[in-house]
């Protein structure tokens, strides 16, 4: 039903303003029904998780403490391997431990400002920096679109790609909506003007000195994020409701992700599962479009906070250490898009990366300091994390490559003293398997269990880049080559790969060069060559030295096929940039993707396009994921009746 009717006669232009109760949670059309009950058992769920993760981890190093004393021989190999699934679950016990926060129930209701008189004063500010003019035209007509008076609210375009031709259609919009308001500030060579944050704080200053003065609350949109025609009187009353909230805020989400998302752009895992955590503690984070401030807290923080990358959270964290609160509208109520290209997506996640660091420092980590003076313990635990798992890429790096190095040694995984040890070994690993694999599907609820998935394989391939990043911005000295700067690729992309548009895209070897060679992707092709040929020639050799069923399957086991076959997950998820570039998916041409009021010019995303499509590749990665299940559960019945 669409909003407008659904409200109906509630804003009868007579009526005072006055906030309603539509349900009492704004998540309701997230998820519903027994998946919301079912989902209160996660935090019990990863307690028993964790506990057999810990068991199976310190069975493991008690096996390989006996070899040594029984043998008196290093098991190199199977220490390295022990080291990796060890590095790898400090971040996991982290995660799971912040993950209990669900514990704590969230009751955020859906709200609406209805009405017509005695309504707040609103400026919204459009930020943009030489986008596409169509796309930040298709934002400022719906922005202006809003339903909320005219004449209580303001649209200002701040563009800092100083575009005469975007001036001139702003100015021409103008005569439908007086309302708009077009900014372009002068930028000084030599003189800092700190990008997003610097123009926000420059259409700040500047909307103090317009008729009327600044509005009571100012919002602000990036140039491609479409707001719902209800966006304001949605977000409004979460500040109205509450004079200690400085700032609300709704997920950012998209209308152009392509199928089975194989890159995993979406935000779904963070916004539908993350973010909602966050809220419970008070330390929701600004999503960086879509938000409201009071402007009395904007001024009692200084305005945005410049000086890095990530200003969206800096200013967050101000607000809550200066003893503010936020909110988070769990509510659909603006679509964007995600970059179309390798090299953009790449760019934008590793800003994001650095600038979380970045603010982390700048708080000392949330632990000490007056900028968070008025945080709760429970904030700066939540942030702390978050800020420590920031640095969860490196760890992740080092542990990936180490895998081709241990199946190359041929060098068995796992060691053992005895055939009780190895069928307890097994047993160990399979229940691990099996409660990651429930606690996946009933953590993942919110967002959607294929969402998870994406995010645990994004987590995987992105793992290098993203070390990379964070080591060249915080750990490698500036004189050899330390910059706190997100990717950029090497040489020059010449022109625009074109890789989601079938008639236009780039040939598969042009393709192939960009990805593997200027994205540094050659590192992930490498790990799959090795990984795969490390294991070709274990298992090869497993065939010549051992004889008899049992013998061949302990050795199979215990030298390449351990259960889940780590290894086969870890290469299909670092070879997502291969794949993205011999098989790019294909996503309509925007205007597709939209409903457009041929009169008004005004465009909103099809439902269609609001939703990630299960594709292909999401398929093959259940059914690999199925398979590897499956493995696990036949050597787990192996114990009782082979080893």
């Amino acid at each position: 039903m669409d909003y407008r009717e659904s409200i109906g006669s509630l804003n009868d232009p007579n009526r005072p303003s006055t906030i309603i109760r539509l349900h009492d949670r704004d998540d309701v059309e997230q998820w519903k029904g027994v998946k919301r009950y079912v989902y209160f058992l996660a935090p019990f769920l990863i307690l028993i998780d964790v506990a057999l993760y810990l068991a199976y981890l310190g069975f493991r190093l008690y096996c390989n403490i006996q070899v040594q004393r029984t043998t008196g021989i290093s098991a190199g190999a199977a220490w390295i391997f022990f080291g990796v699934e060890f590095l790898i679950t400090i971040p996991y016990l982290m995660n799971n431990c912040w993950a209990m926060f669900a514990l704590k129930t969230r009751n955020r209701p859906r709200l609406r400002l209805v009405g017509h008189r005695e309504l707040p004063t609103i400026d919204v500010l459009i930020t943009c920096c030489k986008e596409d003019n169509d796309v930040i035209m298709d934002t400022v007509r719906a922005t202006c679109d809003q339903d909320y008076p005219m004449e209580r609210f303001r649209v200002t375009v701040l563009d800092d790609g100083n575009s005469v031709k975007l001036r001139q259609l702003v100015h021409e919009a103008r005569r439908t909506w007086p309302n708009l308001m077009y900014m372009s500030r002068e930028k000084k060579p030599g003189v800092p003007h700190h990008f997003k944050a610097g123009n926000l704080n420059y259409g700040l200053e500047q909307i103090t000195f317009l008729p009327g003065g600044s509005g009571e609350f100012v919002a602000a949109l990036d140039a491609d994020m479409i707001p719902e025609p209800h966006w304001l009187r949605a977000v409004l009353p979460h500040l109205l409701s509450d004079h200690k909230v400085a700032m609300a805020c709704p997920p950012q989400l998209f209308y152009n992700t392509p199928r089975s998302d194989p890159l995993g752009q979406s935000l779904d895992f963070f916004v539908h599962v993350t973010e909602p955590i966050k809220d419970t503690l008070g330390a929701a984070w600004c999503t960086g479009s879509g938000y409201i401030c009071r402007r009395t807290a904007l001024d009692d923080i200084g305005a945005i906070p410049t000086g890095g990358i990530a200003e969206d959270v800096a200013t967050s964290n101000l607000f809550i250490g200066k003893g503010w609160t936020t909110a988070y509208v769990h509510e659909p109520l603006q679509f964007g898009t995600v970059p179309d290209d390798f090299s953009g997506h790449l760019k934008q996640r590793t800003r994001w990366a650095i600038g979380t660091v970045e603010n982390a420092i700048s708080v000392n980590f949330y632990l000490w300091g007056s900028k968070i003076k008025h945080m709760t313990t429970g904030v700066r635990l939540s942030s702390f994390v978050i800020a420590i798992l920031s640095f969860y890429p490196l760890l992740l790096t080092v542990s990936i490559f180490a895998i081709p190095v241990i199946l190359i040694l041929g060098r068995p995984l796992v060691v053992f003293t005895s055939e009780n040890q190895l069928r307890w070994l097994i047993r160990a690993a399979f229940a691990t398997v099996i409660s990651r694999r429930i606690v996946e599907f009933i953590l993942y609820i919110p967002s959607g269990y294929h969402t998870g998935q994406r995010y645990a394989r994004y987590q995987i391939w992105m793992a290098p880049y993203l070390a990379l990043a964070l080591f060249r911005a915080f750990l490698l000295p500036k004189w050899l080559g330390g910059a706190a700067a997100p990717f950029k690729p090497t040489g020059s992309l010449g022109s625009p790969l074109n890789e989601r548009d079938a008639a236009s895209r780039k040939g598969m070897i042009y393709r192939l060069f960009s990805v593997l060679i200027q994205c540094q992707a050659i590192f992930h092709l490498l790990f799959v060559y090795f990984a795969i040929t490390g294991a070709v020639i274990a298992t090869y050799k497993c065939f010549i030295i051992e004889r008899g069923t049992s013998r061949i399957l302990r050795y199979l086991i215990t030298y390449t096929w351990w259960p889940p076959v780590t290894w086969i997950f870890l290469a299909s998820s670092i070879w997502t940039p291969i794949a993205y570039a011999i098989n790019p998916p294909t996503v309509p041409d925007r205007e597709e993707l939209l409903n457009r009021d041929p009169d008004t010019g005004i465009a909103h995303p099809r439902e269609v396009a609001k939703r990630i499509g299960f594709g292909a590749q999401a398929a093959w990665f259940e059914l690999e994921y199925t398979i590897t299940t499956l493995y696990t559960c036949l050597c787990f019945a192996a114990t009782f009746f082979l080893f």
